[in-house]
């Protein structure tokens, strides 16, 4: 299925019902005096986070979201009934924006979390509230209030432990597709990831993390070029970053411009993704020939003066991926965001 990852939805909590004006009418009672009950509370609107949604293409479809109005109060003080509630499931990660105002209201991170985004309306009051001994027929009611209504922006980003990060065809998606069960699009042609990818790193029994493939990124991403923003804001959520460089392009490029050109992106975005842990993963090695593949890696860390971890790895052959996944379980349990099955 398609990721999908912004949806604008509009939402109308129930109005609540109104209260009624009725008067007691009995054979033995003539004047038996106001009986007109409260009307029943507008339904609200809540959004609550499901682990089984992963993403938010039913919401491109499906656009009114209404909960149910409150029911007018009744003779005989009989309260109306009230509307039900309206829930509706997001996946986990949800970040939900007031379109109108682009005001935050709820970062829906955690399994089962529910907020409430739209209140529905106060019931309406009757006019047997209001009998006293100086007014015995009061006429008077109070309608019920109108729900709360409002354009919703959800934005989807990415919950996983890892995030890839470098030029297209750095050869990400086969580097996921390696390490877990993940299945992207893989192609000899750049931005075959067009949506991001989630798979599950199984390192040993009752370990795992979870890797996202993200779409590729060029110079100017920052400011939209390529898929732009639309990958920035999934990398702010991984609690470590893999740089993946492809050390013989086919394109002639040289790999430390490319480093440096992300490595520029990601800062022009937030200052925190350049705070984030990343490594650098020198991916396929297994073009070059051994001794020239040595080289070549040792030239671009010393180039870049890289002061972080360093991994040199083939995601086609499959080399060097059982110390890489390793080593990324140890990190995110000293971390303390290890994931256990």
């Amino acid at each position: 299925m398609k990721f999908v990852d912004e949806a604008k939805i509009y939402i109308e909590a129930g109005k609540g019902g109104n209260g009624a004006c009725s008067f007691l009418r009995l054979k033995f009672m003539p004047l038996g005096g106001p009986d007109g009950g409260d009307g029943g509370d507008g339904g609200s609107v809540y959004l609550q986070a499901d682990e089984s949604i992963n993403t938010l293409v039913d919401y491109r479809y499906i656009r009114t979201y209404r909960a149910e109005n409150g029911e007018k109060g009744g003779s005989r003080d009989c309260t109306g009934k009230s509307g039900q509630d309206l829930f509706l499931r997001v996946p986990v990660g949800t970040i939900v924006y007031d379109d109108d105002t682009d005001e935050l209201i709820v970062d829906l991170t955690m399994a089962g979390q529910v907020a409430c985004v739209a209140k529905g309306g106060r019931h309406g009051v009757g006019n047997a509230r209001f009998k006293s001994s100086v007014n015995r027929a009061p006429r008077r009611t109070i309608p019920g209030q109108e729900g709360e209504k409002r354009n919703l922006r959800l934005e989807l980003k990415v919950l996983a432990d890892v995030g890839l990060v470098g030029m297209p065809n750095a050869g990400k998606s086969t580097l996921i597709s390696s390490m877990s069960s993940a299945r992207p699009k893989v192609a000899d042609y750049p931005f075959t990831t067009l949506y991001p990818y989630l798979g599950v790193v199984r390192v040993s029994h009752f370990r795992s993390f979870v890797i996202a493939d993200l779409p590729g990124l060029i110079e100017g991403a920052a400011e939209g070029a390529g898929l732009g923003i639309r990958f920035l804001k999934h990398v702010a959520r991984t609690r470590l970053l893999y740089h993946v460089v492809d050390v013989a392009p086919v394109d002639g490029s040289d790999p430390v411009e490319n480093v440096k050109a992300i490595s520029a992106e990601l800062a022009k975005y937030s200052d925190d993704l350049m705070k984030k842990e990343c490594w650098l993963v020198l991916n396929k090695v297994d073009l070059l020939m051994p001794e020239e593949a040595e080289s070549k890696c040792r030239d671009i860390v010393k180039r870049l003066r890289w002061k972080g971890r360093v991994f040199i790895i083939s995601g086609l052959a499959r080399q060097g991926l059982d110390e890489l996944a390793k080593e990324t379980m140890h990190y995110l349990i000293d971390q303390g965001s290890a994931g256990e099955e």
